[in-house]
């Protein structure tokens, strides 16, 4: 017996409420119709026309859906799309009721087509589509109070400064106004002192710092009322991850080889194209560079990055080229001036390490075993005589032997005899003096040649080293610059 009762209750509950919905489903149409009877959505909602209609504006940021590379063109128009949320909020003097008469009834939703609406568009838009916000459904309570949330999808000019791209930041503006109404018809008010952000969505390329609003009056030319707008600045800065690794980190990867150029051997025959090789690399990552950024007269700084960078490399190669015609002097070119033989092939030699095979740091260049002279050795072969040769040819045999051997008759004698009468050849002679003579001035030009090459290896590390610190420190102050 109890459980019928509980249930007759629980179904009379249930009647109850459904012929409550039913009422208000009831009344609500009733209220509609009485609202909407000699109402008008082609003027202002207000009792006398000399007030003031005050419009309260809030803007929720949601997304933004492209100002990147993702967009390369939006980009180099300089135009921010922006998904949005618009909130507009105003009392219509027309629509209230009594929700006593209503049974209780303090809000209805109706389609926003059906009442005045305030005439508040982006000014700076920057689309060929001039349509407003999405027709939406207004809220609207028993005082007159209406409430307008209508999603939105925005084109804006926006400024882009790309000075230090990719560590860049931008200020977008997203002005709203009335088009057509004066501040003194319809003045606009702040809903919040900023955007809202609660429920944006994170952008790939882009962060979100903030949207700061503030509040404009502008007296036009044209007219002399006042005009209200409310300017949202979005606060944007570029996550740069993405070009660090794709652009600026090849280029720094890149412009270390232009140092290595002076380290590769000279007859290897490949530094000149190494050069140019990296140049051309440099250009195609500067052609992508410019192609992302809009016309401006500001350098990025990335762009002084490959600039200042082809600019070493040129140089580089040049210098490659000039040590190159050194290397490659040859046996015409003139003897080794003698400050270049004591600043270079003395001192710089040594400062950067630079040794020929057989050499060590304490032998100077060319004063080893290796390079001296056959005629000195020669000379000095002929002393050493072992034990139980035959007497000397000639008296001069005996005598310390100079720099420059000088032949006479006696070079090449030969006993004749048992009396030992000397003979000489005098065409045999003249032979021998030929090509000693030859054999010395061969020496003397390999030796010239080997100093060049000495002076133009020593040069070729002195520029590694000089080129090396110059990539190092113009990177440092590429990075430093960076906001």
């Amino acid at each position: 017996m109890e459980r019928i009762c509980v249930g007759m209750l629980f179904f009379s509950a249930l009647l109850l409420v459904e012929a409550a919905h039913c009422a208000q489903g009831r009344y609500a149409h009733k209220l509609l119709n009485d609202l909407m009877e000699n109402y008008s959505t082609a003027l202002r909602p207000v009792d006398d026309t000399d007030k003031t209609l005050n419009v309260t504006l809030q803007v929720t940021l949601s997304q933004i859906k492209d100002m990147g590379m993702s967009s390369v063109q939006d980009e180099r128009n300089q135009v921010l799309i922006a998904y949005l949320w618009i909130r507009q909020t105003w009392h219509d003097a027309y629509l209230k009721w009594n929700k006593d008469e209503y049974d209780g009834l303090e809000v209805i939703r109706i389609p926003s087509s059906l009442v005045w609406r305030p005439d508040l568009v982006l000014y700076n838009k920057a689309d060929d589509d001039f349509s407003g916000p999405v027709d939406t459904n207004v809220v609207l309570r028993y005082n007159g109070e209406i409430t307008w949330d209508a999603p939105a999808i925005t084109k804006s000019s926006c400024v882009v400064d790309v000075s230090y791209f990719p560590f860049d930041s931008q200020q977008c503006n997203l002005t709203f106004g009335s088009w057509t109404y004066n501040g003194n018809q319809v003045d606009i008010a702040m809903g919040m002192d900023s955007g809202d952000l609660s429920d944006f969505v994170e952008n790939v390329e882009w962060e979100c710092h903030g949207m700061p609003a503030t509040k404009n009056v502008i007296m036009y030319g044209c007219c002399s009322d006042p005009y209200p707008d409310i300017t949202y600045t979005v606060l944007l800065q570029r996550r740069s991850s993405f070009y660090i690794f794709n652009l600026l980190l090849p280029c720094f990867l890149i412009s270390f080889l232009a140092p290595l150029g002076f380290y590769l051997p000279a007859d290897s025959g490949e530094k000149v194209s190494l050069g140019v090789t990296v140049l051309l690399a440099l250009t195609v990552f500067q052609m992508m560079v410019a192609e992302s950024m809009p016309p401006s007269e500001s350098v990025p700084l990335i762009g002084k990055y490959y600039v200042a960078t082809m600019t070493m490399i040129t140089a580089s190669t040049s210098l490659t080229i000039f040590i190159m015609n050194i290397h490659f002097c040859g046996a015409e070119a003139k003897p080794v001036p003698y400050w270049a033989k004591v600043l270079i092939i003395d001192y710089m030699s040594k400062i950067f390490f630079v040794y020929e095979v057989g050499e060590s740091c304490a032998s100077p260049f060319g004063k080893s075993e290796e390079s001296e002279p056959f005629v000195r050795k020669h000379n000095r072969n002929l002393k050493e005589k072992p034990k139980g040769a035959p007497p000397p040819c000639c008296p001069d045999d005996e005598k310390p032997a100079a720099f420059h051997l000088t032949f006479n008759p006696c070079v090449y004698c030969t006993y004749r005899g048992n009396g030992g009468i000397l003979g000489c050849d005098p065409k045999l002679v003249w032979n021998v003096e030929y090509i000693a003579n030859c054999f010395r001035e061969q020496k003397a030009t390999c030796l010239k040649v080997a100093e060049w090459k000495k002076i133009a290896k020593v040069m070729d590390r002195f520029f590694m080293w000089i080129f090396f610190i110059m990539v190092f420190l113009m990177s440092i102050l590429i990075i430093g610059n960076a906001p």
